[in-house]
């Protein structure tokens, strides 16, 4: 399960671009819920404050824009706070039978919540339908995606994807696995590059029976 966490790939997967200036882009606000009501305005003066303290020239070329870059960076990758993940699961299907269902190696980026910088990987997401309730597979992917772009820990995040499953579907069971490289462990402090941090959770029959939960483990390791 290589996940390749290099800076270009992180601005892939959190679908940034370093450079923008002006407003976002239409599709990059949709599905952007109102209940984060962001102060650009705020974050900005912040960024800038913040850059005075590093004994910046805050009016130079380089960074004049930056304090407003980054407050609409910060939009864009915060615009889960306040919204419910389930909230994605906007659509579900009946089909018979109650077999495993999983979706492995679906990317996110979200930002630690302890230095504000990022952590990258992927989310191994695994549910067992219960009277044949089914949602679509993308549905699966957004619930990560919401969850990720709100300040986070790697362990509330892995939980918050599972209880939203259950909360969405009612299914007999749910494995979530997430492993992750957090830049504030690679770039900082102790500064071990390439280590990774892998969290579970799980719920139902897939925390209960361990041979449930045996099977889903060693689909994954495939």
């Amino acid at each position: 399960m290589e996940t390749d966490f290099s800076p270009t790939n992180y601005y892939r997967a959190a679908n940034l671009t370093a450079t923008r200036v002006g407003p976002l882009p239409q599709e990059q606000t949709e599905g952007v819920d109102s209940a984060n009501k962001i102060d650009l305005e705020k974050v900005a003066r912040g960024v800038r404050m913040i850059l005075e303290g590093l004994g910046e020239d805050v009016d130079r070329e380089g960074i004049a824009e930056t304090p407003a870059r980054v407050a609409r960076m910060y939009q864009e990758l915060t615009y889960g706070i306040g919204v419910d993940a389930a909230s994605e699961i906007t659509c579900t299907f009946n089909e018979p039978g109650e077999n495993l269902v999983l979706v492995k190696d679906i990317p996110f980026a979200s930002m630690c919540e302890h230095h504000l910088i990022p952590f990258v990987g992927c989310a191994h997401v695994a549910y067992v339908p219960a009277r044949g309730k089914i949602t679509g597979l993308s549905k699966l992917a957004r619930v990560v995606e919401l969850t990720a772009r709100r300040l986070q820990v790697q362990e509330r995040m892995t939980a918050q994807i599972a209880d939203a499953l259950v909360a969405g579907l009612t299914p007999h069971g749910v494995l979530v696995l997430l492993e992750a490289e957090h830049y504030c462990m690679t770039l900082r402090g102790i500064k071990k590059q390439g280590s990774k941090t892998i969290t579970t959770a799980a719920r139902g029959i897939l925390k209960d029976s361990d041979a449930q939960r045996a099977e889903v483990l060693m689909l994954l390791s495939k």
